[in-house]
């Protein structure tokens, strides 16, 4: 038996000739062919447990807001809920209203200085171009001129040497011909200045205007402070209402579903008439930029940037302002209407 282990590493072809390398190829692609069929089932079941996840995902999505709906519908369906439950989302809609306006408003500012800006910056490229297009085209014109002459003068040269034909004009003939050669070398150098010219006023010509950089820093902080000062004109328009509404709205949002806190249905409905009275402040355009003219001069006094390239104030520096009037919270720092959503960055 050892002896024939020794004798192991005689191997006996026994396969035809002709015939092994085509099945040694089959061999290859079959175990090829599986597998790059192993990778791609891989890669399915991979693509099937992502989309049950997601299909779960989204049923437990589904489920939650069932169950919120049902319950909305059994609180709007009892009286002792009814009105709570009414004040409440009124409450949640009046927040919504502030931070939409503020959206709106910041979205107008920065739509109207785009439109400025993006005005400056072209003017400004076609003052440029046109400046070196100015000096492109002298250029071109003393080039122009420069091959002119030149040529003119081997011309003029070329003909007297040419009036030279006589035998005994040869000495006088030599020397022309260094005369000739002199004037050839500048008008080609004239003529090589004339076609960096062309080449250089065509580049002028075909650049494209630089991609217009966005909003300035100046530009969006200008707009960051008027609608800090838009947030607090419309805390206080909310101040003629003899209930802390901006408390309880902000209440109202951070809740997911409502609460009976606003008391018996009487006070509900008497909430609910301050709610509507105060949607109509809100939205009430009178007096409006004068109030957010003088709010933001006030502003400007004392805000604060932390950087060089930061457009939100500090909270710190705008605690100064928002305590100079009596009932003017610091809206940046209670974050009044969502106010870090909206602002510019």
């Amino acid at each position: 038996m050892n002896a024939l282990r020794q004798l192991g590493f005689l191997k006996l072809n026994l396969r035809p000739a002709g015939a092994a390398p085509d099945q040694d190829h089959r061999v290859i692609a079959l175990f090829r062919n599986r597998a790059e069929l192993k990778k791609a089932y891989g890669g399915l079941q991979a693509e099937t447990y992502r989309l049950k996840d997601l299909v779960k995902q989204q049923e437990a999505a589904t489920q939650r807001v069932q169950e919120m709906l049902a319950e909305l519908e059994s609180r709007l369906g009892a009286n002792d809920t009814a009105y709570s439950t009414l004040a409440f989302y009124q409450l949640r809609r009046l927040w919504q209203s502030g931070r939409e306006l503020l959206s709106q408003f910041v979205a107008d500012l920065a739509r109207q200085q785009d439109e400025r800006e993006r005005r400056h910056h072209l003017a400004l490229h076609n003052r440029r171009q046109f400046a070196r297009r100015q000096a492109g085209e002298s250029q071109l014109k003393a080039a122009q001129g420069l091959a002119g002459e030149t040529a003119a003068h081997v011309a003029a040269l070329e003909g007297e040497r040419a009036a030279l034909g006589r035998f005994w004009h040869y000495f006088r003939r030599r020397a022309l011909e260094r005369r000739v050669q002199v004037a050839q070398a500048a008008a080609a150098a004239a003529n090589a200045a004339l076609t960096q010219a062309q080449s250089e006023l065509d580049a002028i010509d075909m650049e494209q205007m630089p991609e217009f950089p966005g909003l300035s820093l100046q530009a969006r902080r200008a707009i960051n402070v008027a609608a800090i000062a838009y947030a607090e004109v419309l805390c206080a328009r909310l101040e003629v209402i003899p209930m802390p509404l901006l408390q309880l709205a902000r209440e109202a949002t951070g809740r997911r579903v409502a609460a009976d806190v606003y008391g018996p249905p009487k006070e509900c409905v008497m909430l609910m008439a301050h709610i509507s009275r105060a949607q109509r402040l809100l939205a009430s355009r009178e007096s409006l930029a004068e109030e957010i003219r003088a709010h933001s001069a006030r502003l400007n006094q004392v805000i604060a940037y932390r950087g060089d390239a930061d457009t939100c104030p500090t909270t710190d520096s705008l605690g100064e302002a928002g305590s100079s009037g009596p009932h003017v919270p610091n809206v940046l720092a209670e974050d009044t209407w969502d106010l870090f959503r909206v602002l510019l960055r």
